[in-house]
């Protein structure tokens, strides 16, 4: 069994910072990609970041050069730093990591239960 647990999420201002932790536990062998989406009412899930194991990272456009994905690979950890928030960026947050629970073992998606940010003033 694995579950990954989101939080740091909140209500903030246009303009503010919020940081986001993700931790995955249990039966966890090896942790390939880990990465934040977002969803907002009435859209589609979307990707924000992905962080590799070897730390290369991935990033929508519409966050480039205001948000930073970082892990803790000792932690099984993964981070999103939120700097000047926008009301677009308002969503449930998901956290997820592509794991192997044992070694040789298939690869699986797993996700967090979401964490709601709310920019608004």
């Amino acid at each position: 069994q694995v579950q990954l647990v989101e939080s740091g999420g909140g209500l903030v201002q246009p303009g503010g910072s919020l940081r986001l932790s993700c931790a995955a536990s249990g039966s966890i062998f090896s942790i390939n990609a880990m990465g934040w989406y977002r969803q907002a009412p009435g859209k589609q899930r979307e990707l924000v970041a992905a962080i590799t194991s070897g730390g290369s990272t991935n990033y929508a456009d519409s966050v480039k050069g205001r948000f930073t994905i970082s892990r803790d690979n000792a932690k099984n950890t993964v981070y999103l730093q939120m700097n000047s928030l926008k009301p677009e960026d308002t969503a449930v947050y998901y956290c997820n990591a592509d794991l192997r629970s044992y070694p040789h073992g298939p690869p699986g998606s797993y996700w967090g239960q979401g964490t709601q940010v709310t920019v608004s003033s």
